[in-house]
């Protein structure tokens, strides 16, 4: 008996979750609630991604969309392939059966029946294995999360840490690919919360993809990728990594407004020299930071990937480029721009980021005039 199956390997084709452009509406008595704007995401088999945003920004419609507990008004959820937002009722049940496995805030065990049993519940609804393998590999998901000695006691004989590890291994009965977990460590101590966090990671080198909402900032931050929502829409994650001492609101503004563009491998983004107005922050691919020096070859100073900035340089110095940037030979490259009145109004609301993007830029601009040779 295969104790975990391997994945499709959907990352290099599919995202293992992709929404796209889902919105969702719920009528109340003063009209529409525009729960989720717009919202794109995805997420690659074997990523662990955290969701996180205040209370009423959209986390707990958002996992309705990915479990099918919910459908969008308009849009579309695949999973694994799947295109959940078009399953019937009678198939939904089955297909989360063996596609997801759900860990709550509170557990949901069954208290009159055995810690052993309540593993078994769902290969039993699914049918996914013989009936003379499932308790043993119910004991075995009990090894895994260090629980076998205490399979045959009921639930409220354990304390809250493990009826949570007992869930985990509850939500892995069927060996689903995703694993959504909703604010799982919200009811426990920082010790036990580490030891599920741990149990977590063990899971994702494994395979599993796991998508985890929680609270705890410290906890998302360690999680592979960190989706910050806010009033029902997606803040860009390379926004938040750029700058970061940017309030929710202030990053949902930078998202709204920054425009996309692409550049395909090799092309020349700007030249040094040139008029400057634009403030970039690299989506996807590397760009070539070069800096000409006379008589000499042209250096490429650094590589920036996604989430790291330029433009900043000429926005506090004199609003000319400095420097040269060009997608790298080897990828294509998409930034986030704003304009420099954009950016001004952005900092204008926050002088933490004002002043740590000043400081990048002086600090850039003493760099750049070393890699020179101090020539001006």
């Amino acid at each position: 008996m295969a104790f975990f199956q391997k994945t499709n390997d959907t990352a290099a084709d599919h995202p293992m979750i992709d929404l796209r452009d889902v919105n969702k509406y719920y009528k109340t008595a003063v009209g529409d609630f525009h729960a989720l704007n717009s919202v794109d995401l995805q997420i690659g088999a074997g990523e662990f991604v955290s969701i996180i945003g205040k209370s009423g920004s959209g986390k707990t419609t958002l996992l309705n969309m990915i479990t099918g507990i919910d459908i969008p008004s308009n849009g579309e959820v695949w999973v694994n392939n799947t295109a959940v937002h078009k399953l019937s009722e009678n198939k939904m049940a089955r297909w989360r059966g063996k596609n997801l496995g759900v860990v709550f805030q509170f557990f949901q065990l069954l208290p009159m029946i055995s810690v052993v049993e309540n593993i078994m519940l769902p290969m039993d609804f699914c049918r996914t294995y013989p009936m003379r393998e499932r308790h043993e590999r119910a004991m075995q998901l009990l090894e895994l999360v260090e629980l076998a000695d205490h399979a045959h006691k009921l639930p409220t004989a354990l304390s809250g840490g493990q009826q949570q590890r007992v869930a985990i291994a509850r939500a892995l009965a069927n060996d689903p690919p995703v694993i959504i977990a909703d604010e799982p460590t919200g009811n426990l101590d920082s010790k036990t919360a580490e030891s599920v966090f741990t149990l977590f990671n063990d899971l994702v080198a494994k395979g599993k993809t796991i998508i985890i909402v929680t609270h705890d900032s410290a906890l998302a931050k360690r999680a592979h990728r960190t989706a910050l929502i806010a009033d029902g829409e997606i803040v860009n994650e390379y926004v938040a990594k750029a700058m970061p001492t940017l309030s929710q609101d202030q990053m949902l503004w930078a998202t709204r407004n920054a425009n996309l563009q692409h550049y395909e491998a090799g092309a020349l983004i700007f030249s040094e020299g040139s008029n400057a107005d634009t403030f970039h922050i690299v989506s996807k691919g590397t760009v070539d930071v070069v800096l000409p020096r006379p008589d000499q070859s042209d250096v490429i100073a650094l590589q920036l990937g996604p989430g790291k900035f330029f433009g900043e340089i000429a926005f506090f110095h004199g609003r000319k480029r400095r420097a040269s940037v060009r997608a790298s030979e080897n990828t294509s490259v998409e930034t986030l721009v704003l304009g420099y009145d954009q950016l001004n109004e952005l900092l204008n609301q926050s002088e933490a980021t004002r002043e740590a993007l000043h400081q990048m830029a002086d600090k850039h601009e003493d760099e750049n005039q070393a890699r020179r040779g101090g020539s001006q």
